[in-house]
């Protein structure tokens, strides 16, 4: 990033954090526009939801945090964000992990003479609120399949809406090795809080949130890049075979990865960030299996409505913020427009 960029970013941080605007969300449904967001520990008691619930946009949503994705917030983002032009992909090819973890089916490509339709896998269930048995909005197991569907959840709210904005890219694994921090990627292996503050720092980036006087902006969509895809092309297709069929609850190997950790300092951050989406190129975007009594999926997803994108790319995202010296883009995201899915592929892209 230039100086000029910098010298004049932050001098607009500063008078946002000196006379910040009273644009205050207050009142359910907030306003999206909001310059100001309660912090987890300011959260409204919602009627009927489970604790730390951040149900805030109206009975009916089915766009969680994207919500904050506004006009107003996409334009500032592309008018600040796109100077050269230059599009990075951050999308892997389908069929990588050939074999994938957790089980999931592997990909199949097949061409017919007539393509009648178009069919996505829905088999990958959203993440609920585990001691509630519930999903984001208050919606039941019952009504994302069956004969009491809603599509109160349906991936089609997102497509319909669109996903754009400023991303931010948290190069972790770059900062490691910069450090002589090593870590097994296929392993449970927590980034912590801290380790990302000091990953910021190399990067010139305070991660707090603009309103404590840090870099976040609200409505960001943060990537945390950990290294899995340079360790998945370097390891033995053979080998990862063994590793990605792992048992669930194998007493001496289970599946297991590297990822964020669970604390309170994350869960926090992640919440008071007001971020619109999550994102790593990892098998689980936090650590597994979690050492806590919860998991971050659940605060996201059920609590929050915050979308989690996992296995991206983000190796040529990397050089490409080296290169220019700046971990902030433009990027946009198209989830398939499938009425009633619960998953889809990123398709996303990143404009500098």
């Amino acid at each position: 990033m230039s100086d000029h960029y910098k010298i004049k970013e932050r001098l607009q941080q500063v008078k946002n954090f000196l006379t910040p605007d009273d644009s205050t969300a207050t009142s359910i449904p907030f306003n999206p526009d909001s310059t100001k967001f309660p912090t987890r520990k300011e959260l409204p008691k919602i009627p009927d939801a489970p604790e730390g619930a951040a149900w805030v946009w109206g009975k009916d949503d089915g766009l969680g945090r994207l919500n904050l994705l506004t006009p107003m917030r996409v334009k500032a983002a592309a008018s600040s964000e796109i100077r050269t032009g230059e599009m990075v992909s951050l999308n892997l090819p389908l069929d990588v992990p050939k074999v994938p973890g957790f089980h999931r089916e592997q990909f199949q490509h097949e061409i017919k003479t007539l393509l009648e339709n178009i069919a996505y896998d829905d088999k990958f269930k959203p993440f609920s609120h585990i001691p509630s048995l519930t999903f984001y909005n208050g919606v039941k197991g019952s009504e994302i399949q069956g004969s009491n569907q809603t599509l109160r959840d349906s991936i089609h709210h997102w497509s319909n809406h669109g996903i754009a904005g400023r991303g931010i890219l948290l190069d972790y694994y770059s900062y490691a090795q910069a450090n002589g921090i090593s870590y097994p990627h296929f392993k449970t292996y927590g980034i912590t809080y801290e380790e990302l503050v000091k990953c910021g720092k190399s990067h010139g980036i305070d991660i707090r949130p603009e309103s404590q006087g840090g870099d976040i902006k609200i409505g960001d969509l943060l990537f945390i890049r950990t290294g899995f895809v340079d360790a998945y092309y370097k390891t033995d297709p053979a080998e990862w075979a063994k590793v990605a069929i792992r048992a669930m609850d194998d007493p001496v190997d289970p599946q297991s990865w590297a990822g964020v950790q669970q604390e309170e300092a994350m869960v926090d951050w992640l919440h008071d960030c007001w971020f619109a989406v999550v994102a790593g190129d990892q098998p689980s975007f936090e650590s597994w299996p979690t050492k806590q009594e919860y998991h971050l999926h659940e605060y996201l997803l059920a609590l929050w409505g915050c979308p989690i994108g996992e296995m991206f790319d983000l190796e040529a995202l990397s050089k490409k913020c080296q290169e220019h010296k700046r971990w902030t883009f433009f990027v946009t995201s198209s989830p398939a427009n499938c009425i009633g899915g619960v998953s889809s592929h990123g398709n996303a892209l990143a404009f500098f």
